[in-house]
């Protein structure tokens, strides 16, 4: 098992990122440390990959293209998707009035688990990982309105969302 580091700054950080993804796409990762680092416009977020080089990822996994993107559209069912698609929106708003990354609120992969989960509570989206007190407290209530009204109004779905 070996180590990489990365830090990804908020502000002006898409080639950090875009290195961290392909880094990511390459290797098998064992496992992913994050934090956030405040320091006014100088935040960021830092990194430590623990990955394996022994055995390099061989095809993309499901609904992934070759640069490692996930397409949710691949992965979760329409009305999923749908829902998906609001919390991303909300997202892009809520990063917007902030002026900070969308991947700074929450990422792709935390909003998928969201609606996978059907979380509904303040408990359930604690257990996402990446979502801590802090996201919670500043972005919590916004996205568990919106994920109560897509139960809500497919309630008489028997799939429901």
């Amino acid at each position: 098992m070996k180590l990489r580091f990365f830090t990804i700054p908020i502000r002006g950080g898409d080639e950090a990122t875009e290195e961290l993804n392909r880094f990511l796409g390459t290797y098998r990762i064992l496992a992913v440390d994050r934090s956030f680092v405040q320091d006014g416009p100088n935040s960021a977020w830092t990194l430590c990959v623990s990955f394996d080089t022994a055995e390099k990822s061989g095809s993309p996994q499901a609904g992934a293209d070759k640069r490692g993107k996930v397409d949710y559209r691949e992965i979760l069912n329409d009305q999923d998707f749908a829902v998906y698609a609001k919390l991303r929106t909300l997202r892009k708003e809520l990063a917007e009035k902030e002026g900070i990354p969308a991947y700074a609120v929450l990422t792709n992969e935390q909003m998928a688990e969201m609606v996978k989960r059907r979380v509904q509570n303040v408990t359930a989206l604690r257990e996402i990982a990446g979502i801590g007190d802090a996201r919670i407290g500043k972005y919590g209530e916004r996205f568990l309105h919106l994920l109560q009204e897509a139960l809500a109004s497919s309630a008489a779905d028997p799939n429901p969302f």
